[in-house]
């Protein structure tokens, strides 16, 4: 039985002369923005969201900086010591994403503009 699988495409294409479009954010950068946004509007310091969340400073710091892909059990712990639902959160981080992603895009679109009018 013979399948028909398409051979895979290099992700990179090294040999286009056109530029890469942008890259949308990761989960976990846009996640880490919004997380450290959300304690500073409470005017909180890293250590005192950590203690209610019941995580380390360390791992905090980490998750807002997007080093870390915690589990739903830290995000749902961080986001109830910053009194947020994981709803809230999760459209928070999804509109995070949209948005950089379409300011991406018109800047790309201004660029192509801006070189046309040259």
């Amino acid at each position: 039985m013979a399948s028909s699988i398409p051979p895979l495409r290099p992700a990179i294409d090294r040999t286009s002369s056109k530029p890469s479009p942008a890259r949308e954010p990761l989960w976990r950068h846009a996640l880490g923005e919004c997380l450290r946004g959300l304690r500073h509007e409470r005017g909180e310091k890293l250590s005192e969201t950590a203690r209610r969340a019941g995580v380390s400073p360390q791992y905090l710091s980490e998750m807002e900086r997007g080093l870390k892909e915690p589990s739903s059990e830290m995000i749902a712990a961080v986001a109830g010591a910053l009194d947020v639902t994981l709803v809230d959160l999760t459209l928070a981080v999804a509109e995070s994403v949209r948005s950089a992603q379409s300011s991406a895009s018109r800047g790309v679109t201004c660029s192509a503009a801006y070189a046309l009018a040259a």
